[in-house]
């Protein structure tokens, strides 16, 4: 079959996309010194990947290479937003630049590998049953995104020193980072979960507009 462009860009990809870029400008952002608001599109991305897979599945008539396109653009595009962005972040706001390199450099590589690992898993289980996968195995990548914010409203809260944000926000990512790739099983949220999640997005955010 010809294709003037190589991929799939009907809108069972579109939030997948957003987020990327979502991503893309985050750590745009947190090279230019601005990291308040890197932080609220890294939460952006997060949005898009939460949704993501409930829009790809309204599609019915999806052929295995959309299907197996959608696993691998999934993850790819996670990796940008919640491994790459965190560890350019993290070294953004170091002082400490080695520190922060190491740290970038971790969360990174924990991401591309719990990633690669979940799309093995998910291909496996794609032949072998149908419906949605009910479990995660390791700590999602998008966790990370829930987590920095958290760590910017409780700096505030307690009125830290800007220098001492860089040090919370290593061991921060440091520890999602592990998470990443330790095999401990992970409920995948549904509606209600899903639901909390959002809320608790929300409030976060309300927070870092109030405290910024």
């Amino acid at each position: 079959m010809n294709r003037k462009m190589i991929g799939y860009y009907n809108y069972t990809v579109i939030l997948t996309y957003l987020g990327m870029v979502s991503a893309c400008i985050a750590i745009f952002l947190a090279i230019g010194g601005n990291p308040w608001l890197s932080l609220w599109f890294m939460m952006i991305a997060g949005l898009c990947d939460m949704f993501d897979g409930a829009v790809a599945s309204t599609k019915k008539d999806r052929d295995e290479n959309q299907k197996r396109f959608g696993i691998q653009i999934d993850s790819l595009c996670d990796l940008v937003g919640f491994g790459v962005a965190p560890g350019i972040f993290v070294y953004a706001v170091s002082h400490n630049k080695i520190l922060g390199g190491i740290v970038a450099v971790f969360i990174s590589l924990a991401a591309v590998i719990r990633l690669a690992y979940f799309n093995v898993l998910e291909e496996n289980r794609q032949k072998q049953e149908t419906g949605h996968r009910k479990s995660y195995l390791g700590v999602p990548v998008t966790t990370i995104v829930l987590v920095l914010p958290i760590v910017y409203v409780l700096l505030k809260l307690c009125r830290a020193e800007q220098d001492v944000f860089q040090y919370f926000y290593q061991a921060a990512v440091t520890i999602v980072g592990i998470g990443f790739i330790t095999p401990v099983q992970i409920m995948k949220p549904q509606r209600t979960g899903k639901l909390v999640l959002v809320v608790v997005g929300i409030a976060e955010a309300a927070a870092m507009l109030l405290l910024k």
